[in-house]
């Protein structure tokens, strides 16, 4: 998944990622990247999946 734009990444403890400058990273999808969460193209040869768009129902109301 590419991220392009004007954005700010975090880990789980609230760390934010130093981009670097970039505006735009992958993400790691697969789970096979050494440089998690972004994208080192481990998954190449490795990793088959076709994302297919569906609509999420809706959100629940408090």
């Amino acid at each position: 998944m590419k991220l392009e734009g004007d954005f700010e990444i975090y880990d789980a403890e609230g760390n934010k990622y130093d981009l670097g400058g970039r505006t735009a990273v992958s993400m790691c999808r697969c789970g096979l990247s050494a440089k998690m969460p972004f994208c080192d193209s481990s998954h190449r040869e490795k990793f088959v999946h076709e994302a297919k768009a569906f609509d999420l129902p809706p959100k629940k109301q408090d």
